[in-house]
């Protein structure tokens, strides 16, 4: 057994690691000091023979990462969208670690069990979709994508007289899948796992909202079984697809629809947003990555499935060794994992710490400085490309080798990070506004970078 008093000091010492960390990452550089390859001699090496001091260890793990380390979490960082984390989401998030629940069945952890169950009940009545829904967590965006996909696999093959789970694939009735062109990677690859294949694309306009009168036509050319995935904040502009008009036309053949909201789904939380999800409630599932605009630690992502049926028949399994819940379903059948992290419990606290207004006010401004760097970029002579309804700025400074060199300036200042991009054609420089941490002080800041490297770029405005 370990000793307690050496387990206290090694956690104590943590605590004093991950503090001073966390009180420098204001001012601390955005991009790593070090590369991949400079920081393999320090966790290279062969692995010791005989066990080495825990203490030692974690002030050596420290030592070895620190100049590897990216400040993804700075209020400056704005390269993707993963948002910061509450401090009490971190706090949450060690309990976890520390309690070491293996959440996947329902009735051996019941703390977890609670925990998860008033986090549905609380993100559907502060998202607006039905009350009856169920919520799988899981590790991110991509599987919350996966999720609901699976779901509506299971339910358009059964319309159509197919057991996909008793049967697979092979002799199906052919699966069509319609993306628009602005969608998110994630989809691909969940279609690709689901064994659907790619997807029918179709036209979306400047902003990546999917075309009603494409999709209609995509519609019209379709027969059988029949999966949509319409989105929640495109990844260059931020747009919303109109969910009035698609989700019925897609009811209307009998089809489902699901809806990647991944950072763009908690628009529904805020009076002040809401209207760019006008309609969304009538999905048949969605997805979402708490990490994002929710800032809360990473593996956090929430699958929403409107029928609880097809959600539990896609990944439900019974075993004699498994201590089942007889009522309400077992964590595991809302995922595609059986041994999964007390997610709930960092969700419930966040949630519990900002109560509906702290959500709403955090999504508020976060569109708020986005509105105010867009302004900014114009203001430094920057075009901005982009309607900025949410949280994303598509910025362009003149032509293709000017932005990109905007970018690398950008980033051997090293003050703030956007990220290059390809849109229309273009070479762009996006804004992800992310983090509950960035205030007018750090926008300020960031456009103070932004115009010493648009200087050192030889942008003039």
């Amino acid at each position: 057994m370990p000793d307690d008093d050496q387990t206290r000091r090694l956690l104590e010492r943590t605590l004093h690691h991950a503090l001073d960390y966390l009180d420098g990452m204001p001012e601390r550089p955005i991009p790593a000091a070090q590369t991949t390859e400079e920081l393999e001699q320090a966790f290279g090496g062969p692995l010791p023979a005989e066990p080495s001091d825990p203490l030692e260890v974690i002030d050596e793990l420290v030592s070895a990462a620190d100049p590897g380390l990216a400040a993804l979490a700075s209020p400056r960082f704005f390269g993707f969208v993963v948002g910061g984390a509450y401090p009490v989401s971190v706090a949450a998030d060690w309990l976890t670690s520390a309690w070491d629940q293996n959440a996947g069945l329902r009735e051996v952890t019941p703390a977890h069990s609670a925990a998860r169950e008033a986090v549905q009940a609380w993100i559907l009545d502060l998202l607006g979709l039905p009350a009856t829904a169920t919520v799988g967590t899981v590790t991110g965006g991509m599987m919350a994508n996966f999720t609901g996909l699976a779901a509506g696999r299971h339910a358009v093959l059964a319309r159509h007289g197919w057991d996909v789970e008793g049967y697979g694939l092979q002799g199906a009735p052919h699966v069509t899948a319609i993306v628009g062109e602005g969608r998110h990677s994630t989809i691909d690859l969940a279609l690709r796992y689901l064994g659907l294949g790619a997807p029918t694309v179709v036209a979306c306009d400047g902003q990546g909202r999917i075309r009603i009168d494409a999709l209609a036509q995509a519609l019209a050319a379709t027969d059988g079984p029949l999966l949509v995935a319409l989105q929640a904040g495109e990844i260059h502009s931020g747009a919303f697809d109109d969910f009035d008009a698609a989700i019925g036309l897609v009811h209307d053949r009998g089809g489902w629809v699901h809806v990647d909201g991944a950072f763009g789904l908690w628009a529904g939380a805020s009076d002040a947003t809401r209207h760019l999800v006008r309609g969304y409630e009538r999905a048949d599932s969605w997805a979402t990555d708490s990490h994002k605009t929710l800032n809360v630690p990473y593996d956090s992502g929430l699958a929403i499935v409107a029928d609880p049926v097809a959600h539990r028949a896609a990944f439900g399994v019974n075993a004699p060794y498994l201590i089942q819940s007889q009522g309400a379903p077992d964590p595991f059948e809302l995922t595609p994992e059986f041994s999964q992290r007390g997610r709930a419990f960092v969700l419930w606290a966040t949630l519990r710490t900002l109560g509906r207004r702290g959500v709403s006010d955090l999504v508020e401004g976060l569109h708020d400085n986005a509105v105010a760097l867009a302004d900014g970029v114009r203001a430094l002579g920057g075009e901005v490309l982009n309607d900025v309804v949410f949280t994303q700025v598509s910025t362009a400074w003149g032509d293709d080798e000017t932005t990109a060199a905007v970018e690398r300036e950008l980033v051997a200042d090293g003050q703030t990070w956007m990220t290059g991009s390809t849109w229309h054609d273009r070479r762009v420089l996006r804004i992800a506004v992310s983090n509950w941490a960035t205030d007018a002080e750090q926008v300020g800041r960031t456009l103070e970078a932004l115009d010493r490297a648009r200087r050192a770029a030889g942008f003039a405005s």
